[in-house]
């Protein structure tokens, strides 16, 4: 269920993998294609043809996983994360989420003319003006969403 997520924290406890070959399955719930899309067909065949689990530091390092952390602050750490998107462009952030989710569905040049079209859009609002400011003065944007 987790690959299904864009975003993924773990405890550094977890233990994750695809066991289903074990009982005589294929990985269900959408594994056969989600998890050679976030970590890559070599990766992801080793795992869900030898149904071995791996840790949550080995799912960080292959970016299964975006952060590991204590099983007592998982939930700060995930408000955490929120936290770090929600510093940057309302907009930028929308499509950008939205640019990454379409393209997953799309061949590689449809996907590179979808962010371009993107990037066309966001060019023309006020928070790319401030953001690309701020940049060069090497200071910090205050983002309005528009």
């Amino acid at each position: 269920m987790a690959e299904s997520c864009m975003l993924r924290v773990a405890v550094t406890s977890a233990k994750l993998g695809h066991p289903e070959v074990r009982i005589g399955a294929v990985a269900g719930w959408g594994g056969t294609t989600r998890l050679p899309r976030l970590i890559g067909k070599s990766r992801a065949a080793k795992m869900l043809l030898t149904d071995k689990m791996i840790n949550a530091n080995e799912a960080l390092q292959m970016g299964l996983v975006n952060r590991v952390t204590e099983p007592e602050i998982i939930k700060s750490e995930g408000e955490k994360l929120v936290k770090e998107i929600m510093q940057n462009s309302p907009i930028a952030v929308s499509l950008t989420w939205e640019a990454v989710r379409r393209g997953l569905d799309l061949s590689i040049d449809e996907s590179a003319n979808l962010g371009a079209d993107y990037f066309g859009l966001i060019a023309s609002t006020e928070d790319f003006r401030k953001g690309t400011k701020a940049f060069l003065q090497k200071q910090t944007a205050e983002f309005q969403g528009n």
